[in-house]
Order: C-alpha cells, then structure tokens, then sequence
C-alpha cells in the first residue's frame, strides 16, 4: 500500500496534544510546527485520523511541497505535479483556501487563480480534453505559503472536524468541540475522577469529555470528502476505520461529569446535544449559579471557559463572576482547575495565582489557559497488600 504524507492543523498552542494522538494511530510524526502536525501513513490513514482524531481541525493529503518566489515559478512548479495520480479524469477540483505568511507571493485570490489553471492545464494535457468535466467526486485544494515554500494538500475532510454531528442545539459563542478535547486531553483527568463545568454553555467540555472516558470515536457518525476518493483510498477504508472504531468503545463507569449554567436555555441545549451524541446518560446537567458551585468528592477537576465580555456592557460583571468562582475553587481545596479565557483580569478576578498559563489561540482570539493544579489523590492499595 502506497505511503503518503499527511498534515493535520490544530488550534496553535495544543500541537503537543495533537501528536500524541497521531502517534497514538501508529503513525510517524514527520515535523511539528506551529498549528499543524505533518505524519506518515497509509491510504487507510486517512480513514482512522480522520474518524478518531479528536484535536485535528482536518486532514491534508500532501501532494507536493516546493519553492516559488514569482507567478511564473509557481504556476510551472505546480503544472509540473503528477496531479493525475491522485485526480481521476471527472474530478471535481478547485483551491478551496491559500494563505501565505512571510512570503513573497501573498495575494490569495492570485495565488488560488494561478494553481487552479495550472491544474487544468496539466489534467488537460494528461486526459486529453478541452475543459474539465469536473462532474466525479471532489478534490478541494489547501495551500500554504510560508517562507516562499509552497505547500498543497487535498483536503481528505471536508467540512471541518469539530463538526461532530451532535450540537443541534447551539448557545451564544461555544467553545469548539476539537479544542474543548484537547484541553481536556492537556489535564490529568481521566475516567473515574470528577469533572465539572461550572459554565457549560451547549454542553461541550462534559460531552467531550464524556466521549473520551468511552473512547467514543469523534467522527465516527459523520461523513468526509474522501469517502468518494476511489482513485487514492480503498473503497472500503472508512467502513473499517468505523467498524474498528466501535469495537474499541469502552462501557463508562464510575463517571461524574456534571454540567452548569445559570442559563436555562443553555441547559437545556446541553442536555439536548448530549443526548445527540449518545451520552446523556453518562452527564449530569443542571441549573445553577457559579456561587453555588460544591461538591463532596475529592480531587476533582473544575475545567471551563468562562464569560470573556465580548460586548463592553458585560464587562462589568466579570470581576464578580470570576470572584465567585474562585471562591469556589478554593473550598474544594483537593481540586484542580483549568481556565481557558480572554479577559485579560482572570487571575485578578479568581484572586489566586495560576500554577501555569500557556497562551492558546480560539480561531483568530488571543485566549490563556489558566491551570491551578491541585494535589494528586493518593495511590489505591494494590491487591493482596496491606
């Protein structure tokens, strides 16, 4: 089976997390930088990373990589691609984004115009025809300029990978579904310990969390581009990778995974999407004020993402919400908690000082995560000692 490179992007701060999980498939990590992880794989690779990735926002099938400093350079170089290796004769192809970062080319609307007929040309010259058909299955192209060094990948995915299929019923500016996985998989909690969400807006930490406690597959429910890719990928690839994927789910015991919202709208979409995603069962959500946020158990986990104040009207009420919830924190003196927001007066406003924070990026939004590591539970007697 042919080898083939691949590059998965992510939000920029978490491409630790996303190649773990890549190695995790088994797979060969080529570089790391910032925002992408670039692995080797198989044709069936693309089936598995993108089924069970769950920090990934895509995945790319890298075709080429090259330097071009002119048009003219880049329209030869990319004319001069084995395109119809991976195109068969009716492929629907465009360039679906470009971005160029420090380059000498920069303009994405030249950049996509110039690739495209290049494309054409060389499809054209290798099939014979006048006009592309473009009436099979579709082939986007991604690429990226950094450096002067061009890169063009297929995009295996489609529709982005944080589009699990259960969030039917959405709130206000929700946390995504790929980067609540990956700070949830940045923490030491893991099933068996306490996790709440003291602010869960549509549910998305706990559902998340809950589907990881179950190594419930992320994109096992939904469909990708590349299903339809019979001149590159097995036909049968993704039944396998789904198949596989839920023979590997685990039952979820021993879980307490709670859910809060002063919101009763939010709540109840909560609730909703949850059930959506076949774990309602597994989640507790309910009503209830950052200030009356308590709980009996030990060495529990607190993750959430707060309130920014995104209109200057509720600004105000932010140093109250975060005093609130750090004054909650700080009764459950065995817990940790982790913090992912904007507002530049986070710590201020819990009143504690944060063990750590990493700067994280929620699309184009600056954004910390603010982690207050708590003890570690002590260790369970093994069996037959004293």
């Amino acid at each position: 089976m042919n080898s083939y490179i691949y590059a998965a992007p992510c939000h920029f701060g978490l491409e630790s997390v996303l190649k773990r999980e890549i190695q995790g498939l088994g797979c060969k990590i080529v570089s790391v930088d910032d925002g992408r992880v670039t692995f080797e794989g198989d044709a069936d690779t693309a089936a598995a990373a993108n089924i069970k990735l769950r920090t990934a926002e895509r995945i790319l099938l890298l075709v080429d990589e090259f330097r071009a400093v002119t048009y003219d350079e880049l329209f030869e170089k990319t004319k001069a691609v084995y395109w119809e290796e991976f195109l068969p004769r009716d492929a629907k192809f465009w360039v679906a984004k470009a971005s160029s970062v420090k380059s000498a080319l920069f303009s994405p609307s030249d950049i996509q115009r110039i690739i495209k007929k290049a494309m054409v040309d060389r499809m054209s010259a290798h099939y014979g025809y006048r006009w592309a058909p473009e009436t099979g299955a579709a082939y986007p192209l991604r690429v990226a300029i950094r450096k002067d060094i061009v890169t063009l990948g297929l995009d295996t995915t489609g529709t982005s990978l944080h589009k699990r299929g259960y969030r039917i019923s959405p709130v206000i500016a929700p946390i995504s579904e790929t980067l609540a996985a990956a700070l949830i998989l940045l923490t030491p909690w893991r099933q068996g310990r306490i996790l709440v969400d003291p602010f869960c807006g549509s549910g998305t930490f706990p559902i998340e969390a809950a589907m990881i406690a179950g190594n419930i597959a992320p994109g096992v429910r939904r469909e990708f581009l590349s299903e339809k890719w019979d001149s590159i990928l097995p036909g049968d690839s993704f039944r396998r990778a789904r198949e596989q994927a839920r023979a590997e789910e685990l039952p979820v015991t021993d879980t307490d995974i709670q859910g809060y919202d002063i919101d009763p709208k939010a709540v109840k979409a909560a609730r909703e999407n949850a059930r959506e995603a076949g774990v309602l069962s597994y989640l507790h959500f309910q009503r209830r004020a950052v200030a009356d946020l308590s709980h009996s158990g030990k060495y529990g986990f607190i993750i959430t993402n707060p309130p920014y104040g995104e209109r200057i009207e509720d600004r105000a009420n932010l140093p109250e919400l975060y005093g609130a919830l750090g004054e909650a924190y700080r009764k459950l003196d065995t817990w940790s908690m982790y913090v992912i927001t904007a507002y530049d007066q986070a710590e201020n406003g819990i009143g504690l000082k944060s063990s750590k924070n990493r700067k994280i990026y929620n699309g184009m939004m600056k954004t910390y995560l603010y982690e207050y590591i708590g003890p570690k539970p002590p260790r369970k007697p093994r069996e037959g000692r004293t």
